[in-house]
């Protein structure tokens, strides 16, 4: 069956189940759905067979239905379900995907389903809303467990028991001491195999890999997958624990990040998503293209500038594209290396003078073999020294300089503490079809009047 008859007929199905009159028998084959197979069909339905298809599930399965969708579904299914019943659905959600949707609302909007919330758990929602959102405190979770470190193993197991069910994950356990600051770290692993009248102490690991509250998700999520940790803890100044970064939210972040790189890289406004006004997404890409309008308006005149000598050697105009092509090819690549090896923070101290130094020779090799091939082949292909000596030094030049320019821009910009993703492709590209042409038309007028 091919999937649009699938989806077809998975939407029939959940129509027929909704308009039938056994509630019992419809609530329980829908909730033995998986919340994504739920949410796609929550969203094939009428507004009206929206509100009866939410009356058949309980709320804790609509909780899961909400993890799965994106933000704007998200905010539809809040409207669907009406205050009253959206928060008791938000009650069973985890706390930090809570904070998340919420952030994301308007000020009143937010504060109107955490009235209708238990006080205590709007208390500790509202406490995750206090950090702001790009940093680890707006993406930990306060679902943890701790153990104090004078407790034996068979203590912290019995107590493990009663306070599991409330934590996101159980695998790390968290160790304070007496003035609740975080002292140490034991896997679950280590609990159940140790002999149970030893102390927590003797087992934990003291060397807990942690973060503060400020630090950007960014370098959080690179910390966590460095280390190869399923969840990272977040501590004040006082290293009090404030709560934990968990390995599903890390992946989140990931792709978010790597979603905004690919969109400055592309010239693309921030924030940019489908669906989209299409006049506002517009006006988020025009600034861009404005800039490079002007540059390839430059370039035109350029052509003009060396119109004698196109109009001595008309053969070059045939080269000009793959002189371009070629050189807005290997500064992609090189900005494309660089911006991977900031963003994965892999660079160690003062590595930009090592980073710069193996480009420099890369961009020397790969202008060689190409220069030295393209000669030949022109020289065979026409019979003509000349014309491949200009071509092949042309390209040799631009190739080197293009490698040149997509590694130092970003270089540049990170030093400043600028994001290097707004290095953007189109503007690089754009900037070494400018270079490349100076140098290929340049290098053969000069020719040409040497011969002359």
């Amino acid at each position: 069956m091919k999937s649009g008859d699938n989806r077809q007929s998975m939407k029939e199905w959940a129509k027929r189940l909704i308009l039938s009159e056994d509630r019992r028998k419809a609530s329980e084959e829908l909730t033995g759905r998986h919340p994504y197979d739920l949410r796609r069909m929550f969203f094939e339905l009428t507004p009206d067979e929206r509100r009866r298809f939410l009356d058949w599930l309980e709320p804790e399965v609509i909780a899961l239905i909400l993890e799965e969708s994106e933000p704007r579904e998200q905010t539809e299914l809040l409207e669907a379900l009406g205050p009253l019943k959206a928060a008791s659905v938000l009650e069973h959600m985890s706390r930090d995907d809570v904070a998340d949707l919420l952030g994301g609302m308007e000020r009143l909007e937010a504060l109107a389903f955490l009235r209708h919330m238990e006080k205590v758990e709007a208390d500790r929602i509202r406490a995750l809303l206090r950090y702001p959102e790009d940093t680890a405190g707006g993406l930990m979770t306060d679902e943890y467990v701790t153990v104090r470190s004078e407790h034996t193993v068979e203590e912290a197991i019995a107590h493990l028991r009663r306070e599991a069910r409330q934590a996101e994950t159980i695998y790390y356990v968290y160790v304070l001491n007496e003035r609740d600051r975080l002292v140490g770290v034991v896997s679950l692993r280590d609990l159940l195999v140790a002999n149970p009248s030893d102390s927590v102490k003797h087992i934990m690991t003291d060397r807990v890999i942690s973060v503060p509250a400020d630090m950007d998700q960014e370098k959080a999520a690179h910390i966590l997958g460095r280390y190869d940790l399923l969840a990272l803890p977040v501590i004040d100044e006082d290293r009090r624990l404030l709560g934990i970064i968990t390995v599903d939210d890390v992946i989140d972040v990931l792709i978010e990040e790597a979603g905004e790189d690919l969109e400055r890289i592309a010239a693309v406004g921030k924030g940019e998503r489908w669906p989209a006004n299409a006049l506002m997404a517009a006006a988020k890409r025009i600034p861009w293209l404005v800039l490079l309008l002007l540059i390839g308006t430059f370039t035109a005149n350029l052509l003009g500038w060396f119109e004698p000598t196109i109009q001595s050697l008309p053969i070059l105009t045939a080269f000009m594209p793959m002189i371009a092509g070629m050189t807005g090819n290997t500064a992609t690549q090189s900005l494309a290396l660089v911006i991977r090896r900031l963003s994965e923070d892999s660079l160690p101290e003062k590595g930009y003078r090592m980073l710069l130094r193996r480009e420099v020779w890369t961009g020397f090799w790969i202008a060689l073999v190409c220069g030295l091939l393209i000669t030949g082949w022109v020289v065979w292909w026409k019979e003509d020294v000349m014309l491949g000596g200009i071509i092949g030094l042309s390209l040799f030049t631009s190739l080197f300089i293009g490698t040149l320019v997509g590694t130092l821009v970003p270089i540049l910009l990170d030093s400043f503490g600028t994001d290097p993703a707004v290095a953007s492709g189109p503007l690089i590209t754009t900037l070494n079809d400018v270079f490349s042409l100076m140098i290929y038309f340049g290098l053969a007028s000069l020719f040409l009047y040497s011969l002359s």
